[in-house]
Formats: structure tokens, C-alpha cells, sequence
């Protein structure tokens, strides 16, 4: 009788414990916001790091040029997320604020043929921003919603480094097609860059896979390579989170070059190793996009 009460009691209790489960995913179904697309854009494909200065935003502008050089049928625009530190004006040589539509939305600024917006374009250049949590997600939902993006097949995001407010916000309430990991080979960048695909798994958004940046350093006199930042790093990274690896983008002058000057080295220098490898990311990024709708 014992033996029976006990295991009577112990079903009671999984079957409570099951019903409490059920009842606390309900409520947090109910919490989380309603994913909803943005107006006249067909895929979404946010840029990543969790660290800070491995070359994140000048990989989202490269990918978004690439995409439009592999196939220029392509329309792509580009969302510069990162709202304390916007780099996308710089990048992009752009400067001025947008104006408005007669549904008053705000016009992104173009270049190259990729229109862009960025919170660079609505304070001034060296302006901080000193913002808490809340109206950084204000400012957010603006760029996001009340932007008059016409037409893409792509939208680029280059999202803030880390895995705050920002990435949440983008990603609970924008259906994401996939994420793409920024790295250095150096393993405390690759500490970072694992938070941040972990990140994206947990809130259901595919890991497109990684891109070592950095990753070679070519000696423009003797061609001696050195790996300034250590070997494969970000490879072996990929292979231990079963995700793809993109492609390696080298440490070289040209790029830094023409960056600092508002020409992305996809543009200004087309024939390039160093853009042939922005576009080999990009070829494998629409690859990776095509075998996820599959």
C-alpha cells in the first residue's frame, strides 16, 4: 500500500510539474512579441559579432555589396543597427539626413546602390549617445519600421557587438533569415563569437555560419605570411558548433585604405583578392540562405 501511495503520489507530482511547464510556455508565448516582416523586404540577413573591433561592419557593408556584384538583378539595402557607434555613414560615405515621404517615413541615403540607414544620419558625427535601454529600442523599431525600404531581396543588418537588448529586440520581433558570425582567428574574439551563435540558437535564428576576418597578414614586399591573430581559430570553432565556415577575408592595407575613405574595397577595387573574398562570402551566404528555405 505504501509502494502504491508513493508512486501515486510521485505521478501526481510529474503530471503537476508537466502542467506547470505547459502553463509557463503558454505565458511566455503570450510575453514575447509577434514577429513581423518588414514592409517590401523579402529576406533579412543580420551581421554579428560578440566582440567589439574584429571587423563586423566593414564585413556587413562588404557582404551587401557582394551580393549585388555576384548578381546585380539583386536590389539589397543595408540597416546599421549598432546605435552607439553607427559606422555605416563612414563606410558608406554618406552624410545628411533623411527626408521624409509623404507617408512619413524616412527615405534611406544611397550609395554604391544600396540604400542605407543608420542613426549616424540623425545626430551629428561626433555626437554621443547617451541613451538607457528603452530608448535605444525606440530608436531601433524607427529604423526598422519607419523607413520607406521600397523593394529588397535583401536587407543587411550590422548589429551592435554583443548579446544585449539590441540583438533581442531585432530578432524577437523581425523574422530573421539567418545570421552571419564575425571573427578573428584570436581565441578571446572566438570566446565572444561562440556567445553570439549560441544566442542566435536559442532565439531560433539559423547560424548561416562564420567569417574569419583577420585571418592572414601577406608582407606587401616578400610575401611572407604571418597569422597575426593565430591559425584557424575560427574554423576550428566552426567545426565544434556544426556550422559552416564562409570564408577568410585577409588583414590587408587595401581594405583598411579604402574604408577609411568610403569605398569599399568590393567597389573600388573589384578585380582585388581582398574583394574576391567579400564575394565568395556572399556567394556562400545565398547558398546557405537557399538550403534553409529548402
Amino acid at each position: 500500500a505504501y509502494v502504491t501511495e508513493n508512486l501515486r503520489h510521485r505521478i501526481f507530482q510529474n503530471t503537476g510539474e508537466r502542467a506547470l511547464q505547459e502553463r509557463q510556455r503558454q505565458h511566455m508565448a503570450r510575453g514575447l512579441p509577434k514577429q513581423k516582416p518588414i514592409a517590401g523586404v523579402k529576406e533579412v540577413i543580420v551581421v554579428a559579432s560578440g566582440k567589439g573591433g574584429v571587423g563586423k561592419s566593414t564585413t556587413a557593408v562588404n557582404l551587401a555589396l557582394g551580393l549585388m556584384a555576384n548578381d546585380q538583378s539583386k536590389s539589397v539595402g543595408l540597416l546599421d543597427a549598432d546605435v552607439y557607434g553607427p559606422s555605416v555613414p563612414k563606410l558608406m560615405n554618406l552624410k545628411g539626413n533623411p527626408e521624409l515621404t509623404d507617408k512619413n517615413l524616412m527615405r534611406p541615403l544611397v550609395n554604391f546602390g544600396i540604400p542605407c540607414m543608420s542613426m549616424g544620419f540623425l545626430v551629428e558625427e561626433v555626437a554621443p549617445i547617451v541613451w538607457r535601454g528603452l530608448m535605444v529600442m525606440s530608436a531601433i523599431e524607427k529604423l526598422v519600421r519607419q523607413v520607406d525600404w521600397g523593394n529588397l531581396d535583401y536587407l543587411v543588418i550590422d548589429m551592435p557587438p554583443g548579446t544585449g537588448d539590441v540583438q533581442l529586440s531585432i530578432t524577437q520581433n523581425i523574422p530573421i533569415a539567418g545570421a552571419v558570425i564575425v571573427s578573428t582567428p584570436q581565441d578571446i574574439a572566438l570566446l565572444d563569437a561562440r556567445r553570439g551563435a549560441e544566442m542566435f540558437r536559442k532565439v531560433n535564428v539559423p547560424v548561416l555560419g562564420l567569417v574569419q576576418n583577420m585571418s592572414v597578414f601577406q608582407c606587401p614586399k616578400c610575401n611572407h605570411q604571418t597569422h597575426i591573430f593565430g591559425l584557424d581559430g575560427a574554423k576550428e570553432l566552426a567545426q565544434t558548433l556544426g556550422v559552416e565556415m564562409l570564408g577568410d577575408i585577409p588583414l590587408h592595407l587595401n581594405i583598411r585604405e579604402t574604408s577609411d575613405k568610403g569605398q569599399p574595397v568590393v567597389v573600388s577595387s573589384p578585380d582585388s583578392p581582398e574583394a574576391e573574398a567579400y564575394r565568395r562570402v556572399a556567394a556562400a551566404v545565398v547558398r546557405r540562405l537557399a538550403e534553409h528555405l529548402r
